[in-house]
Protein backbone atom coordinates (compact mmCIF):
# COMPACT_ATOMS: atom_id res chain seq x y z
CA UNK A 1 0.00 0.00 0.00
CA UNK A 2 1.41 3.33 -0.79
CA UNK A 3 1.24 6.11 1.39
CA UNK A 4 1.05 9.78 -0.35
CA UNK A 5 0.14 12.97 1.22
CA UNK A 6 -0.55 11.09 4.47
CA UNK A 7 -3.19 9.53 2.85
CA UNK A 8 -2.76 5.39 2.44
CA UNK A 9 -3.78 4.88 -1.28
CA UNK A 10 -6.49 1.79 -1.59
CA UNK A 11 -5.36 -1.07 -4.33
CA UNK A 12 -7.66 0.58 -7.07
CA UNK A 13 -5.64 1.72 -10.59
CA UNK A 14 -3.60 4.75 -9.84
CA UNK A 15 -5.59 7.67 -11.29
CA UNK A 16 -8.92 6.74 -9.02
CA UNK A 17 -6.41 5.93 -5.95
CA UNK A 18 -5.01 9.13 -6.46
CA UNK A 19 -8.54 11.28 -6.26
CA UNK A 20 -8.69 9.75 -2.57
CA UNK A 21 -6.09 12.72 -1.71
CA UNK A 22 -7.81 15.89 -0.60
CA UNK A 23 -7.44 18.69 -3.75
CA UNK A 24 -6.94 15.88 -6.59
CA UNK A 25 -9.98 14.94 -8.65
CA UNK A 26 -10.14 13.10 -11.47
CA UNK A 27 -8.28 15.49 -14.60
CA UNK A 28 -5.43 16.01 -12.00
CA UNK A 29 -4.99 12.61 -11.14
CA UNK A 30 -4.28 11.95 -15.19
CA UNK A 31 -2.20 15.00 -15.26
CA UNK A 32 0.46 13.66 -12.33
CA UNK A 33 0.32 10.39 -14.26
CA UNK A 34 1.43 11.40 -17.18
CA UNK A 35 3.92 13.66 -15.53
CA UNK A 36 5.46 10.87 -13.23
CA UNK A 37 5.43 8.62 -16.59
CA UNK A 38 3.05 6.05 -14.70
CA UNK A 39 0.65 4.36 -16.30
CA UNK A 40 -2.89 5.13 -14.50
CA UNK A 41 -4.68 1.80 -15.64
CA UNK A 42 -1.58 0.05 -13.19
CA UNK A 43 -3.37 -1.17 -9.67
CA UNK A 44 -1.21 0.57 -6.86
CA UNK A 45 0.06 -2.47 -5.18
CA UNK A 46 1.80 -3.34 -8.55
CA UNK A 47 3.54 0.01 -9.17
CA UNK A 48 7.19 0.23 -8.25
CA UNK A 49 9.01 2.25 -4.96
CA UNK A 50 10.34 4.53 -7.22
CA UNK A 51 7.60 5.67 -9.11
CA UNK A 52 5.75 5.98 -5.85
CA UNK A 53 8.26 8.17 -5.14
CA UNK A 54 8.24 10.44 -8.58
CA UNK A 55 4.43 10.53 -7.66
CA UNK A 56 5.21 11.95 -4.16
CA UNK A 57 7.67 14.55 -5.20
CA UNK A 58 5.29 16.11 -8.31
CA UNK A 59 2.51 16.61 -5.66
CA UNK A 60 4.57 18.25 -3.07
CA UNK A 61 6.10 20.32 -5.52
CA UNK A 62 3.38 21.65 -8.23
CA UNK A 63 0.01 21.25 -5.78
CA UNK A 64 -1.74 22.43 -2.83
CA UNK A 65 -3.60 19.24 -1.07
CA UNK A 66 -4.79 17.88 2.09
CA UNK A 67 -4.30 19.49 5.33
CA UNK A 68 -2.48 23.38 3.70
CA UNK A 69 -5.55 23.05 1.60
CA UNK A 70 -7.90 22.47 4.20
CA UNK A 71 -6.23 25.71 6.24
CA UNK A 72 -6.25 27.76 2.99
CA UNK A 73 -9.99 27.63 2.29
CA UNK A 74 -10.80 27.61 6.07
CA UNK A 75 -8.81 30.84 6.08
CA UNK A 76 -10.62 32.47 3.01
CA UNK A 77 -14.32 31.29 4.67
CA UNK A 78 -12.90 33.22 7.58
CA UNK A 79 -11.79 35.94 5.55
CA UNK A 80 -14.55 36.80 3.83
CA UNK A 81 -16.63 36.46 7.38
CA UNK A 82 -14.51 38.80 9.48
CA UNK A 83 -15.29 41.40 6.48
CA UNK A 84 -18.88 40.60 7.22
CA UNK A 85 -19.76 40.77 3.10
CA UNK A 86 -22.54 39.13 1.65
CA UNK A 87 -20.87 35.51 1.07
CA UNK A 88 -19.64 35.67 4.90
CA UNK A 89 -23.23 36.88 6.56
CA UNK A 90 -24.64 33.84 4.55
CA UNK A 91 -21.62 31.40 5.54
CA UNK A 92 -21.62 32.87 9.53
CA UNK A 93 -25.85 31.93 9.28
CA UNK A 94 -25.41 28.23 7.36
CA UNK A 95 -27.25 29.58 4.35
CA UNK A 96 -26.10 28.77 0.97
CA UNK A 97 -23.71 31.01 -0.22
CA UNK A 98 -24.14 31.03 -4.22
CA UNK A 99 -27.70 32.45 -4.98
CA UNK A 100 -29.83 29.12 -4.51
CA UNK A 101 -33.23 29.77 -3.47
CA UNK A 102 -33.79 28.58 0.05
CA UNK A 103 -38.01 28.89 0.29
CA UNK A 104 -38.16 25.16 -0.47
CA UNK A 105 -34.67 22.98 -1.05
CA UNK A 106 -31.57 24.03 0.86
CA UNK A 107 -31.89 21.43 3.80
CA UNK A 108 -28.20 20.30 3.28
CA UNK A 109 -27.30 23.58 4.31
CA UNK A 110 -30.21 24.21 6.55
CA UNK A 111 -29.89 21.15 8.70
CA UNK A 112 -33.11 19.01 9.37
CA UNK A 113 -36.30 20.77 9.25
CA UNK A 114 -37.71 22.31 12.63
CA UNK A 115 -41.44 22.73 13.33
CA UNK A 116 -42.80 25.76 13.77
CA UNK A 117 -46.34 26.21 16.20
CA UNK A 118 -48.83 27.16 14.28
CA UNK A 119 -47.98 26.39 10.95
CA UNK A 120 -49.46 23.37 10.18
CA UNK A 121 -53.27 24.74 10.99
CA UNK A 122 -52.47 27.66 8.83
CA UNK A 123 -54.33 26.51 5.41
CA UNK A 124 -57.26 24.61 7.35
CA UNK A 125 -60.07 26.47 7.73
Amino acid sequence: MARIAGINLPNKPVAIALTYIHGIGRTRAREICGKASVDGAVRVNQISEEEVIRIREIIDRDYTVEGDLRREVAMNVKRLMDLGCYRGLRHRRGLPVRGQRTHTNARTRKGRARPIAGKAQAGKK
